[in-house]
């Protein structure tokens, strides 16, 4: 059964950073999307970043610039670096991959989310 594990949420001031990490695991063949989305309270869940098997990537306007996605295809992570935080980026970001896995074929996974608090 894949799973997403994700790490390194917390809180931060205006204009700090945090890196966000999520590593898949467990029966996997090929992951070929991977992507963070997040949710503020009140609010439909949006994507942030994505980045396809060859390394392409897509940005939501509010946050080009200041985050970045990357992947470790040997691990099978994806990490969401965030700079220049701002309050409105407080959320709860999920981790999605898409993946093929030994008897399966691919479909979505979710990691469990974690919590993004920029505050004074």
């Amino acid at each position: 059964q894949v799973q997403l594990l994700e790490s390194g949420g917390g809180l931060v001031q205006p204009g700090g950073s945090l890196r966000l990490s999520c590593t898949a695991s467990g029966g996997i063949i090929v992951i070929r999307n991977m992507a963070w989305y997040r949710q503020a309270p009140g609010k439909q869940r949006e994507l942030v970043a994505s980045i396809d098997s060859g390394g392409s990537t897509h940005y939501a306007d509010s946050v080009k610039g200041r985050l970045s996605i990357s992947r470790d295809h040997a691990s099978n992570t994806v990490h969401l670096q965030m700079n220049s935080l701002k309050p409105e980026d407080t959320a709860v970001y999920y981790c999605n991959a898409a993946v093929q896995g030994f008897a399966t074929p691919t479909q979505d996974y979710w990691g469990q989310g974690t919590l993004v608090t920029v505050s004074s």
